[in-house]
């Protein structure tokens, strides 16, 4: 997130239909962005700090995720359920159907859901990888992740921080080029932000990453793969040939002693439970069903 940003008003700070339109070009891609698949490696690496193994879990935008095969290496007999966020991604998730001679069309192939979809208590796991920052609404989400949680259930995600591609940012500030991409959230905003949405005991770290190519080309072809730009800010319209050219010959003048173009991602993980439901004392309390009887299943378990 920008430095003027508050994390309440993310949302104000992304065009909702550039992501859209961003979203239906990478529905298009047959896997997930090469450095989505390393962030889940790694945020897998942090899965032995839970103590309860999930039976189910839900996979946040899980064909841009790229993280199944991690959590399944750790997790080998949990449900895996594939939340999408468009449609066309639901579409790319659920795969081609099987002719009907095939194997594949007895054998389970999954579910598939849009968010609006999932039930309240539908796993015990959420696990959202590189996702966060293209949300147009971030509290929401984390208040579907809180909703879509059994009590005690955990979130565990991984999104980009504010000192990400700050090279670029300073090509396009010195140029006068305008905004490079939309701002991303600071850690302490997300943990703010969890806690508001009903989460307990967030725990928030970061690290720096820095991603090399050969040539400015290739690095613009990578951060293409990675998203675009959804700020509402940015340039309108289409940029020219001549501009693109401009943009190369600055990238190559940024260019290391080796001749490679370096880039920075800043890579911040979370995971935050679902506490156990306390009515607010009152003349008058209400839980919902759900949560009363997860607490009185919680009860009996304890006892």
């Amino acid at each position: 997130m920008s430095e003027d940003r508050s994390p309440t008003t993310v949302h104000e700070a992304i065009d909702a239909r550039a992501v859209d339109q961003v979203l239906a070009r990478l529905a298009r891609r047959a896997e997930a962005p090469w450095l989505h698949g390393e962030v889940a490696q790694r945020m897998a690496e942090r899965l032995p700090l839970i103590r309860q193994p999930p039976r189910r879990w839900l996979d946040w935008w899980g064909h841009l995720g790229g993280g199944a095969a991690a959590v399944r290496q750790a997790y080998p007999h949990a449900q895996r359920i594939v939340v999408e966020p468009t449609a066309a991604l639901r579409a790319r998730s659920s795969g081609p159907a099987p002719r009907w001679w095939s194997p594949r069309r007895w054998a389970s192939t999954g579910t598939v859901l849009l968010p609006g979809q999932v039930d309240e208590g539908a796993a015990e796991m959420v696990w959202a990888n590189m996702m966060l920052h293209a949300c147009v609404d971030m509290a929401g989400t984390l208040s579907q992740w809180r909703r879509a949680l059994v009590v005690d259930g955990f979130v565990m995600f991984s999104t980009l921080g504010p000192a990400t591609l700050h090279e670029l940012r300073t090509l396009y500030r010195g140029r006068g080029l305008g905004l490079p991409h939309a701002p991303f959230a600071d850690m302490h905003d997300i943990g703010d932000l969890l806690v508001h949405a009903g989460f307990a005991d967030p725990v928030m770290d970061q690290e720096m990453l820095t991603l090399t190519w050969s040539t400015p080309a290739a690095a613009l072809a990578e951060l293409r793969a990675l998203g675009g730009n959804v700020h509402p800010q940015r340039h309108a319209g289409l940029r020219t040939p001549r501009w693109r050219a401009r943009l190369l010959d600055a990238l190559e003048r940024q260019a290391d002693a080796d001749g490679r173009v370096a880039m920075s991602f800043e890579l911040v993980y979370g995971h935050a439970f679902r506490p156990r439901p306390r009515a607010r004392v009152a003349p008058t309390s209400s839980v919902s069903l759900a949560d009363m009887r997860a607490s009185l299943s919680s009860g009996r378990a304890s006892g």
